[in-house]
């Protein structure tokens, strides 16, 4: 079982790296980029059942899972992707609070065009693995509206009771919003499809109490990544 100590998160400078090594892919491909890797890789966590690693692995260098060209190093990247994974596996388990990485767009960005990456990643893996949105728990209609209400309803097909739902829901006024937003909603999904045995109290997507953890969890802090340099923002 893995314990925080095992839990080695990535700097700023390897997340960088992450993306260097994507960035270096032939444009005949269509990678997923770090802030997509965040939101896919907690879409694979939320499946009930888990997802064999090689499946998933095999989306990031090409969404359609084409293969990497040899000169690729793929090897950094997975050893990259699975520190990632393996932290944000831990803190969905304990119903801790995580720091989502997200890219600083123009000042004239929405919190919601911020953010839109990270949800696109989420969308891509549960629409590749399909157990969590075959699930049909009222409880878990909340928590997906307020992350797909960042995605065009356009997009949204056959997906009516969820694009009611989204209608109900304010947009975030802030990035900080809609950053805690994506963490809220991705630990209200684990309690539904994988519920602890000793189960915490609820929280609601909007508003209301941070779901509890072990410790003191704080309220995430995205990860802005910039060119050439990184912060992180309160």
């Amino acid at each position: 079982m893995t314990s925080p100590a095992d839990i080695k998160p990535l700097d700023p400078d390897e997340i960088e790296a992450l993306q260097t090594l994507i960035d270096g892919l032939p444009d005949t491909l269509e990678p997923l980029d770090v802030v997509m890797i965040d939101g896919y890789l907690c879409g694979v966590l939320l499946q009930p059942q888990p997802v064999p690693e090689a499946r998933w692995l095999a989306h990031i260098p090409d969404v359609e899972g084409r293969a990497a060209p040899k000169r690729f190093d793929l090897v950094r990247m997975t050893q990259l992707v699975l520190r990632r994974h393996a932290e944000l596996a831990f803190a969905i388990s304990e119903r801790d609070w995580f720091d989502p990485w997200v890219y600083e767009l123009d000042d004239e960005a929405s919190p919601s065009e911020t953010v839109l990456p990270w949800v696109a990643g989420f969308a891509t893996a549960v629409d590749l693995f399909t157990g969590l949105m075959d699930r049909h728990e009222s409880d878990l209609l909340e928590p997906l509206a307020t992350l797909y209400r960042h995605l065009d309803p356009d997009d949204l097909e056959d997906a009516d009771e969820l694009l009611a739902e989204i209608e109900t829901l304010a947009p975030p006024e802030t990035l900080s919003e809609a950053v805690e937003d994506l963490v809220r909603s991705v630990l209200l999904m684990a309690d539904v499809v994988q519920p602890q045995e000793h189960a915490k109290p609820k929280a609601s997507a909007a508003r209301g109490p941070r779901p509890s953890g072990r410790g003191r969890p704080q309220a995430p802090a995205p990860v802005v990544v910039r060119r050439g340099r990184r912060a992180w923002v309160a």
